[in-house]
């Protein structure tokens, strides 16, 4: 697979991660718009997303990893995939991208471009439903990782437009796209007050996965060189 320099990686972040939130904030406005339903609504706000992030990783995974997501980046900062410095320019890189994709949404609805959300999202229920979210996005990736690289873009899809509905917090599962979420006073949004708990399970959920994951997926093998280079 070709390199690509950090700048290069970090537009890719920028770029897909705005994609991905102007899908949610727009198809969340355009399916509110249309339906008055929420069920419908919610509908046509999952799958346009789980459509949008089988493209974006596909077409941005070779150059950056298509991320996305700071819960993502950090996991595999954690496994030292990527150094601190390079985690933290991936990390900035989303959270702009996700602003500037909010602002994107609302333009093209004619909306205005700054509008904190009044949409409460909070409590005890959807804090476990956002940690339960971003620890099967992070299973899901880690063990496409190892099993079948090439599937990665329709399984975090599929996952994402599952976890739509069967998490009560309709599935952040990542702090870049809380927060611009946080911008839009719309069918998609999360008050800002509401984002320090959305965030911190997020982050716990992906701890977890990783945890989890790095004895799962440790094969017999593995076991055995492992053991043996701590006795040594």
């Amino acid at each position: 697979m070709p390199s690509f320099d950090l700048s290069r990686r970090l537009a890719a972040e920028a770029l897909g991660t705005a994609f991905l939130v102007a899908t949610v904030v727009g198809s969340g406005i355009m399916a509110e718009s249309l339906t008055r339903d929420v069920a419908l609504a919610l509908l046509g706000n999952a799958l346009p997303t789980g459509a949008m992030l089988v493209v974006l990783i596909t077409i941005f995974g070779p150059i950056s990893g298509a991320h996305f997501n700071p819960a993502v980046t950090m996991v595999l900062a954690l496994k030292r995939e990527l150094v601190p410095g390079e985690a933290l320019g991936y990390m900035l890189a989303q959270i702009a991208g996700g602003i500037a994709g909010t602002v994107l949404a609302h333009a093209m609805f004619a909306l205005p471009l700054w509008d904190a959300s009044l949409k409460i999202r909070t409590g005890g229920p959807q804090w476990l439903a956002e940690g339960i979210a971003a620890f099967g996005l992070v299973v899901t990736i880690l063990a496409g990782l190892k099993f079948n690289r090439p599937a990665i873009p329709w399984l975090v899809g599929l996952y994402i437009t599952a976890a739509y509905w069967f998490t009560s917090s309709t599935s952040f599962a990542n702090p870049a796209v809380a927060i611009a979420r946080s911008l839009t006073n719309t069918f998609a949004g999360i008050r800002p007050v509401d984002l320090p708990g959305f965030i911190a399970a997020e982050l716990a959920g992906a701890l977890a996965a990783l945890w989890l994951m790095n004895w799962l997926l440790r094969s017999s093998g593995e076991e055995a060189v492992l053991s043996k280079e701590l006795r040594a």
